[in-house]
């Protein structure tokens, strides 16, 4: 279905924890016996080195919503009620090693003052004898903000230089940014070669629930996906083939395995180049033991993506001309619903259409509806990335039903895919 960027809002709520790890405590004790955990740290005295995910929304040099600074706090009091000092690093935006204003860190600090109930200063630059002076300085309880990591072109290209820099911040070295576990860069996978490595709070909670599902999942596990790139989303669905029993497709996804199937797209979004990779999905499924790839039937279709747009319930063999979807059909959220309601295991990560535009949300509402009812009936559920999360706070769609709400969107979708992430990787014992 036709999708477009986002202005990410994160609501992270409470989430019950327990049903998850209850339900693959052999996969979370062989996944969380690979990495240090914070528990185990000697912190008094020292001086922590922390890398978060923060990247919140900014406007007018206000954090518009501090939920992913909150989503750090528990690990954040940790460390300083251990008697540490805490040096604090992450990044927001994409400012390409350029000095962008309006992506500075700066209006993080009275969020992180009031959060912390603590004195928090900053650092106009990352790395520097300035302030390494300014992190030496430090008393215990007291926090330090680093500016944007990504001010410095080192930091995406993993510079062994600017880890070494980074390095000298701390005395050990705590990684609480799942989001960017994903990511090969110099604050995530060069700075724990020179200090004593640990994983924070936030990120043990992603490990610890998120492994069940590789390890030892409940049956039938299903794989809701969406999503603007193929290139993301391939590798989770070829794993998800061998192990789930269902994989449900929308957004430009969908678009793009109903061109695989032969159809007419009209002007709808899709990836040409992938057709041929999602025909080779379609006839593995069909094989003994693979999980069926389940393709919309009937779509929401319009000429623009507006409020006042004329939109048609169409099969998706009536599609042309200057017709675009943007959400799956009746006929497929039926479908869709019936069978979330059958899985004991449910993976969510994006929205089944343009969810942006209230008239082509409903097919996203339906599904969110269908996983709350599932899993307030014992289904473990499981959502993520930022549109999925959006949707829900958008729409006022609560997320206290769900197992697990996770923070990551390419994270998490490339450790379900099977793969080690490279900064959890850096982090093994």
């Amino acid at each position: 279905m036709q999708q477009r960027p986002s202005d990410l809002t994160i609501h992270l709520p409470y989430v019950n924890f327990s049903p998850l790890a209850d339900a693959g405590g052999l996969g979370y004790n062989r996944a969380m016996k690979k990495y240090p955990l914070l528990s185990t740290a000697k912190l008094k005295g020292k001086r922590v080195l922390l890398r978060a995910g923060f990247d919140v929304p900014i406007e007018k040099g206000k954090v518009k919503d501090p939920s992913r600074i909150e989503a750090v706090v528990p690990t954040m009091k940790f460390i300083l009620k251990a008697g540490a000092s805490l040096v604090v690093m992450a990044h927001q935006g994409r400012p390409k090693g350029q000095r962008v204003p309006e992506m500075s860190q700066k209006p993080l600090v009275p969020v992180l003052k009031k959060l912390l109930k603590a004195e928090v200063k900053f650092a106009d630059d990352a790395t520097g004898p300035v302030t390494e002076k300014m992190a030496k300085a430090l008393k215990p309880g007291q926090v330090l903000l680093l500016e944007n990591l990504r001010y410095d072109d080192r930091e995406k290209k993993n510079d062994s230089q600017f880890a070494k820099a980074l390095a000298k911040l701390g005395d050990l070295y705590v990684n609480d940014a799942f989001t960017n576990c994903h990511r090969d860069h110099a604050s995530m996978t060069g700075v724990p070669k020179h200090l004593p490595s640990y994983m924070g709070l936030n990120l043990a909670e992603e490990v610890k629930h998120l492994s069940p599902v590789l390890e030892k999942p409940k049956h039938p596990i299903m794989l809701i996906i969406s999503g603007a790139k193929m290139e993301t989303k391939v590798p989770v669905i070829e794993n998800f083939l061998k192990k789930g029993d269902s994989v449900l497709v929308g957004g430009c996804i969908a678009n793009t395995f109903i061109a695989a199937r032969g159809f007419n797209v009209g002007k709808s979004r899709y990836e040409a180049e992938f057709v041929e990779k999602a025909q080779e999905i379609m006839l593995e499924s069909e094989k003994s033991g693979r999980a069926d790839v389940v393709v919309p039937r009937d779509a929401v279709v319009a000429t623009e993506p507006s409020e006042n747009a004329q939109k048609l319930n169409l099969p998706v063999e009536d599609v042309l001309g200057d017709m675009a979807i943007f959400d799956v059909g009746i006929v497929t959220v039926k479908r869709y619903c019936e069978l979330i309601a059958k899985a004991k295991t449910i993976i969510w990560n994006g929205p089944m259409g343009l969810y942006e535009y209230n008239r082509f949300s409903h097919g996203t509402k339906r599904v969110a509806e269908a996983v709350a009812a599932a899993s307030k009936k014992g289904a473990v559920s499981i959502i993520g990335g930022g549109d999925t999360i959006d949707f829900h706070s958008r729409y006022g769609y609560s997320m206290k039903p769900y197992t697990f709400v996770s923070t990551g969107g390419g994270a998490m979708l490339e450790f379900l895919a099977g793969k080690e992430l490279p900064a959890l990787r850096a982090l093994r014992k």
